[in-house]
Order: structure tokens, then sequence, then C-alpha cells
């Protein structure tokens, strides 16, 4: 094996040194094309000559105008490129390659070696592939095949033929460390080494590491839709990401960064997983949080509340009066049916309930509500719904001009002119000069006209109206929102099957919600779709595809929501309804739900059912805590088991926190989370530990960006992210008794990779008995 490692060495060495040459050349380039780029445009205007006296000299100008851009345009182009392409290099630098397989052909007399890496790399000549992309075709088969025959795809049909060997390398900066012939080991040493490690700050690319069934989500490539169910730990994200990298690579001239959108559940996840794609040496694609959306749209009319006030009122206010009925509301808000419901509701517009608002002018209606109406509903009857709202724009529009023609003589006009300032006035005489086809020049020769002047003044006036017209806010949808709940038996009218019975408490909330220009969360979508439908949805068909995360936190109405905003986007929907956390999650029993979205035979499923973050111990106890747990399969990752330690007080509690937490770093963890069920309890921890563990941090909703080191976090932030330890800080009955929180104690146990430490302030947590008696804790 020795002179096998020398022989590979040397190549690993002729790689580095063609790796270090292209890098050199690079620098070079990408520093001439900068400074290309910047002589370009600091003299832009120095090469282009503007002259605009005859059509000749017009388009001159035009043509070099257009020649300096397009000069600019080339520059710019090649610098990016070059910088990319140096970026790729010099993490090719660190490791060029981690595999190779040993593939003969069908046909072929000889066997070839592929070697792969995150980028592909060439010989001096060009001719020769030293390393080829993890994502080229051939590469599939390191991924999705041991010795035997194999088969990959390419754009002109499969080619077949026998994998020999397959090799892991581990090679850092140069050297190689250890290499493995996969058929002879037992075995990932290379999934272990990387999964035996301590977390950081950032998600990192897993292209080392692909196992077969995530290998299958990331060259996914049929339907519009697919489902991906997978335990915790189980890879999804990483998996999502490589595959967003994928499709960049392979359809690299239809798709950009910049037309792929993933929704995360929070910016500190944003944060998290920024640096997977440039890893890889692609961009980044859009990242938002759904409430983010939501706040773009809404925040100019209302307070919206978050998902997690949502989550952290059901979390924590179980005793408030109106407790059942808000979760009656989030529950019947959230699904499908409420959806269908708002669609009949628009429908039952086309014949009455249709709301406005008075277009008022100096403070005067100039069109009332009751005109807007009686016109809505007496003329253009037979016409479709958004080409009634046209003309009834368009009539607003007549009535604007009328307004303009009678507020003319009307002795305001002439008392704003005398207020015009001289730089106002100067203004206005230079545009009336213009409009009239006088030269710049010449301008000082025109007079100005005083009833020109008038007119001017009414039409800078009544430009709002016409805004107001133009964006269709002479609507008035927050009243029509509200009709949905001021008499609670209309509501029979538009949902089928059986209404809450708590639904006349339900308007109740909604309404007082509304009278305070606040919307509850599981209100956002509904008013927003109701906007859309009404208004004409504001589609965006330039995405090509959507990532969604996290997706069992999504109700089946923000579902078909996003599946109408974007409609030219193929959707990756990852999740795992074990960790469903909200209070709607009963509404949508499991993802064959979203099957509807685009029809059965344009979606396809794919379960993963291997956990890989947490030691073998730590899955032998979280499996425990959900139905169907056995189906969960862990990693062979050696590991301490779980421990629980059952406390009398809170003061024990915070002592014996703070010297686990001293242990943990002692033993050289760097990433250590101590979870709270809620933000409430999250922040009374922080109180009492903040004097005795130095540096810890509160993880807020509002934060930014995942933190480092020690950290108090509720169970909601939690979500997405790994620790290398983790202690849940108080597992007690008290805390965790109630059966609705078996989800969200199964997740925050599950977020551990090494160490997990359970602590119980009195009586256990139910939760924790049949672990207790399985003897998976310690």
């Amino acid at each position: 094996m020795n002179g096998e490692l020398q022989k590979e060495q040397k190549r690993v060495d002729s790689v580095m040194e063609i790796i270090t040459e292209e890098i050199s050349h690079l620098e070079e380039e990408t520093s001439r094309r900068k400074n290309e780029v910047v002589q370009i445009r600091k003299h832009f205007w120095d090469e282009v000559k503007v002259n605009t006296d005859t059509f000749d000299d017009y388009l001159e100008t035009i043509i070099g105008l257009r020649q300096e851009a397009q000069a600019l345009s080339v520059s710019q182009s090649s610098h990016r490129l070059a910088s990319k392409r140096l970026s790729t290099l010099r993490r090719m630098r660190e490791i060029p390659y981690f595999g190779r397989i040993d593939f003969k052909e069908e046909g072929a007399s000889a066997q070839e070696q592929i070697y792969i890496g995150i980028s592909s790399l060439s010989d001096a000549s060009g001719e020769d592939f030293l390393i080829y992309d993890w994502r080229a075709p051939i590469s599939s088969v390191y991924y999705d095949y041991q010795p035997g025959p194999a088969v990959y795809e390419t754009p002109g049909g499969a080619i077949g033929g026998m994998l020999e060997k397959k090799w892991q390398y581990l090679i850092r900066e140069g050297v190689l460390q250890s290499m493995f012939d996969t058929s002879l080991t037992i075995g990932d040493e290379i999934l272990q080494e990387v999964l035996g490690k301590g977390t950081d700050k950032h998600m990192h690319n897993i292209v080392a590491t692909i196992q077969q069934e995530q290998n299958e989500i990331i060259r996914h490539d049929r339907g519009r839709l697919l489902i991906v169910h997978g335990a915790a730990g189980s890879g999804k994200t990483s998996a999502a990401l490589q595959r967003i990298a994928y499709l960049l690579y392979k359809y690299r001239d239809q798709l950009h960064a910049d037309q792929i959108i993933l929704f995360s559940p929070n910016s500190m996840f944003s944060s998290y997983v920024s640096n997977v794609l440039p890893e890889l040496g692609e961009e980044n694609m859009q990242q938002v949080t759904f409430q983010q959306y939501l706040n773009h749209r809404l925040s100019k009319e209302f307070e919206v509340e978050t998902p997690y006030e949502q989550l952290e009122y059901v979390l924590t206010e179980t005793d408030a009066p109106a407790y059942r009925q808000r979760v009656a509301a989030i529950k019947c808000k959230a699904s499908t049916r409420f959806f269908q419901a708002l669609q009949s509701y628009r429908q039952s517009l086309e014949i009455a309930g249709m709301q406005f608002k008075d277009i008022m002018f100096r403070g005067e209606p100039v069109v009332t509500a009751q005109q807007m109406t009686e016109r809505f509903y007496s003329h253009d009857t037979s016409l479709r719904f958004h080409n009634r709202l046209e003309r009834l724009q368009d009539w607003l529009m007549k009535q604007i001009k009328e307004v303009q023609k009678v507020e003319r003589t009307k002795p305001w006009v002439e008392e704003e002119i005398e207020l015009l300032s001289e730089e106002e006035y100067h203004k206005a005489h230079r545009y009336l000069a213009e409009k009239r086809g006088f030269q710049r020049e010449a301008v000082a020769d025109y007079e100005i006209e005083p009833e020109a002047l008038a007119r001017l003044i009414i039409q800078q006036k009544v430009k709002p109206l016409k805004k107001q017209i133009r964006t269709l806010r002479f609507l008035n949808i927050k009243e029509m929102y509200r009709q949905l709940f001021t008499d609670p038996r209309r509501i029979n009218h538009w949902m089928e099957g059986e209404i809450p019975e708590e639904w006349h408490e339900i308007c109740q909330l909604t309404l007082e919600m509304l009278d305070e220009e606040k919307l509850y969360y599981e209100d956002a979508t509904p008013f927003l779709l109701l906007k859309e439908l009404i208004q004409g949805f504001q589609i965006n068909s330039s995405i090509k595809h959507l990532v969604v995360d996290e997706a069992q936190d999504y109700s089946s109405f923000q579902f078909e929501f996003l599946r109408r905003l974007f409609p030219a986007a193929k959707m990756t929907v990852l999740g795992d309804f074990n960790q469903a956390i909200f209070a709607h999650a009963n509404e949508m029993v499991d993802f064959s739900t979203l099957t509807s979205l685009y029809g059965a035979d344009k979606t396809d499923v794919i379960n993963l059912s291997r956990s890989y973050r947490s030691t073998k111990p730590i899955i032998e106890f979280t499996r425990n805590l959900v139905p169907h747990g056995e189906r969960i399969i862990p990693f062979e990752r050696a590991g301490e088991r779980p421990a629980v330690k059952q406390l009398t007080s809170q003061d024990e509690l915070h002592g014996c926190i703070a010297a686990k937490v001293a242990d943990l770093q002692s033993e050289g963890f760097s990433s250590i989370a101590v979870i709270c069920k809620s933000a409430e309890e999250s922040g009374c921890a922080y109180q009492a530990l903040s004097t005795r563990i130095a540096d810890v941090k509160l993880v807020k909703s509002s934060s930014g960006e995942y933190e480092e080191g020690v950290v108090i976090i509720p169970s909601y932030l939690s979500k997405g992210i790994e620790f290398d330890a983790v202690i849940i800080y108080n597992a007690s009955k008290h805390v965790y008794g109630d059966e609705s929180l078996r989800r969200v104690f199964y997740t925050v146990c599950t977020r551990a990779m090494h160490q997990l430490q359970l602590y119980c302030v009195g009586e256990p947590s139910p939760f924790l008995r049949e672990a207790l008696r399985e003897g998976t804790l310690a």
C-alpha cells in the first residue's frame, strides 16, 4: 500500500503544480481585467462624442455609446468569470479531489481512471481531464454504484460499463493523508471523519460524502415537484443545496442563480447555509423567509404578527381565556378548505359585496364609494370580473379629467400660483417652454401663459389621484376581508364541510385585530390571497426553481399561494413531519396532500430514512420519541448515551448547566446549545446563566447570523441547525408534559451531533419514560 500511496502522492503533486500555475495566471488576468473595467468606467465619456445637432450626429452618438457599453460589459463579464474560477481553484488547492473510479466502458479495451473533485481540471494541453466535476454525468457512478456493472446518463443516452474499483482520498493542502478502496473496507471512512468533526458557523458542502439516496435528490430531473421527506439529520438541506449547484451546472446556459429562490425558516438559517454554493464555485441563490415576503407586501397597511410570535403564544399562553379559540383559528385559516372559501367569496363579489374608498381632492370626495359601487354593479355586468375593474378604472380617470376642468377657474389655483417659489416658477417655465417646442437656449424667449400654468398646477395636484386609480388603491380590501367575519353565519355560503364550533369567537378575535390595524400570522396569507384574487396576481415568472426548506412549517394554504405566485417554477420541498411544531401541522397530515399542487404524474417523493447528524446512541434515543421512529436508521458512529439528570431546584439546574458547559468545552466542543422550549424560558435561562458562563449568547428571532460558542436558544429557532453538544434546559413534565409538544421535544433533541444532556426540575417528561425503560438514556 505504501508504494500505491507514493504513486498517488506524485499525482497529487503534479495536479497541485497545475492548480498553482493556473491560479498564478488567473491572478494576473483578474488584476488586468479589473484595471480594464476601472479605466473604461473612468474614461467612458472621453471616448464618446455627444452631438445631437442632426440626426446623423445623434445616430453616431448612440453607436459610440453602445460600443463603449459593450466593451465595458465584455470586460466586466471576463473579470467575473476569471474571479469565479480563481475562487474555485483556491478551494481545490486545499482539496483537489476526493474520489476515483476505475471504469471500463462497454466496448473499450482498457479501464479509465476518473478522479472526482468540486470542479473539473485539464492538463496543460487542455485535452485530458485530470479531475472531473462531481456533477459531470460519469461522476454519478461514484455515488450510485459499488464495483460491478454500472450505467450513467448523458445527453446522448445511457452509457454502460464495469466499475472495477472505487477509491476515497483524504487530501489536505497537497498531502495525501490516506486512501481507501471502498470495495474492501467496511463503512465510509471519510464520512466518519467528516461527521466526527465539530461544527462551525456555516454549513459546508457534502460532495465528498454524498450518499446514494442523496445523489438521487441532487440529480433528480423529472416533473414539477420533488418532495423530500427525511428524518432529522438525514442531509435534506445539504442535498437540496448540492441540487441547486447541480442544476446551475447542468443548465448553465438556461438557469442562473438569481432565478432560484430558497425559502428559509429564518434569517439565522439563511446565514448558516450561505457558504455552501460559493464553496462549489457557484453564486448564491436568492434567500428569503415567508415572513419577509409577507412584510414586503403588507407592512405598509398592517403590523403583521411573525410565525414565532404566533408559536410563542401557542407554547406559553395555554391558560389564556381565548387560547382554544385562537388555536382553532390557526388550524382553520391554514387549511385548503379556507383557501377554497376565499375563492368562492371572491366569486360572490361579482354579484354583491365590493367595497370601495372615496376618492378625495382638497378634503372633498370627488367620486364616492357609493358611486363606484353603483357603477360596478350596474354597468358591463356581462364582462369578466377584472375587465369590469378595468372599465371602472377608465371611468374614474374620466371623472378626474372632469375635476381638472372644473377646478381650473377656482380661486385656490391663483393662490397656488402666487405661492410658487422662484425656483418652482423657473422649473414650470422651462417645462412649459420645452413642451411648446422651444429649444433649451431659447427658453428665456418663452412668455408663460397663465392658463397653461393653471393647468400644470392642477395636473400636479391630481397626480396622486391618478396613481391611486392606476394602483387600484380605491378598492377597500381590508373591509372586504372584514366582511368574511362580520356575520359569522355567512361563512356557510363559502366554506364546505363542518365549520369550527369556535367560529363565532374566531370572527370576534379577527375583527379586534383588524380594528387595531394588525394581522394575526394566520390571517396574513389569506388577506394577501384575497387581495391578489381581486386585484390580479402579482406573479413572478422569472423564477425557475423554488426550494422550500422546513416545509412541514408551511400550511396547505401557503403552498397553494406559492404555486400561484411562481407559476413557471419547479419546486423542491424538504421536510420532516416529526418536526412539525406549528399549531396548523395537523391540517397537513403528510406531504401526499401536496401532490395536488402539480398533480401526481408531475410529482415525485423521495424518503430519507438514514440519519447522519447524531451518534448512534443519540439516534437510538430520539427515534423512541416519535411514532414509527423505528424506521429511522442510525449511521454507525459511536458515542456516549444521552444522559438525563433529575434536580430539585432552578438554582441547582443553573449550577449543573454551568458545570456541564465547562466540561464540554474542556473536551474540545466549540458549539454548545442550551435549548429551551420558548423565548420566554430562554430569557429566564439567559438571565440566570450569563453570570455563570462566559460569553454565553442569547439567540432571538431577530438574530441575523448563526452564532458559534455557547448559545441559549428557543426550540423553534434551533430547527435546521446542528450543534456539537446540546443541553435540554428543562425536560420536566411541567415544561414538556402535553402530548402536543412531542414533536417540539423530538426536534430539540435531534440537534445534537456528539453529546446530549437533559435536565429535569422535578418529574421528567412522559416522553422520557420509554427511553428510560429501554435503557437508551444514561
